[in-house]
């Protein structure tokens, strides 16, 4: 089913209320039950290194209603070492886990919430990779397409008839320092940039993942300094703040 953006907006997670851009995506073909797996890459050479920002693509299940999601957030470096902060959450009432980056709750609300830090070079690619394990139990995982290590970000399981994952969803770019303020003014919100690239699945039968368009949204549209450009192996640049 194709959503519009007003549906994807109502699906989104409590803490993208204050999401500065949007991205759609979906795959050009899939199997009639779904995926299972899929692979988003994001890139934050040009990001600065400071907590603020959130840069994620959400996704949904088969027979499920709340959304799960994936992303990378800048760090501070620290003696010298650059840090990535990887999350992969499931905000489905339900949700168990018992993995050790991961806890329950997400956002003040239901589901499960798993995140690490790693030492990463921020030049590299980061594939965030969302995948089966066994029965409903999900697995998300950070890897650096350059050295290949991979890190196990967390593992959760849905709730008894969960099916695999949807064929389109939406990403976002959010600043979450704004969440936890009274108000805010959209000039004072610092640059940032990013690239989401197209994602991908080993699922059989799956093909032609894109990111179809990208947007801004919220209450800056117009005054945040949003750009978004094509690049030319698939995805999208996208620039906001000052």
């Amino acid at each position: 089913m194709k959503l519009t953006i007003a549906a994807l907006l109502a699906l989104c997670a409590p803490s993208v209320s204050f999401a500065l851009v949007g991205s759609n995506w979906k795959f050009s073909k899939v199997p009639a039950d779904g995926l299972n797996d899929i692979t988003f890459p994001f890139n934050m050479a040009k990001a600065p290194h400071k907590s603020g920002f959130y840069f994620a693509q959400q996704f949904n299940f088969h027979n499920v209603a709340e959304v799960g999601y994936t992303g990378l957030q800048p760090r501070e470096d620290s003696s010298g070492k650059s840090f990535v902060h990887a999350v992969f959450s499931s905000f489905q009432g339900g949700t168990t886990t018992t993995h050790s980056n991961c806890h329950q709750g997400a956002d003040g609300g239901s589901g499960v919430s798993c995140a690490v830090d790693i030492n990463g070079d921020y030049n590299d690619t980061y594939n965030l990779v969302v995948e089966n394990i066994s029965g409903t139990t999900w697995r998300g995982t950070v890897v650096d397409t350059v050295t290949r290590m991979s890190t196990v970000v967390g593992e959760w399981t849905l709730p008894a008839g969960a099916g695999k994952l949807v064929n389109g969803q939406m990403g976002f770019v959010e600043y979450y320092i704004w969440n936890g303020q009274p108000s805010h003014t959209c000039n004072s919100l610092p640059f940032t940039e990013a690239t989401f690239y197209n994602p991908t699945s080993k699922t059989g039968g799956a093909s032609g993942g894109i990111i179809t368009n990208v947007y801004e949204y919220g209450d800056c549209v117009g005054k945040a300094g949003f750009s978004a450009t094509k690049v030319a192996s698939g995805g999208y640049d996208i620039k906001v703040g000052f």
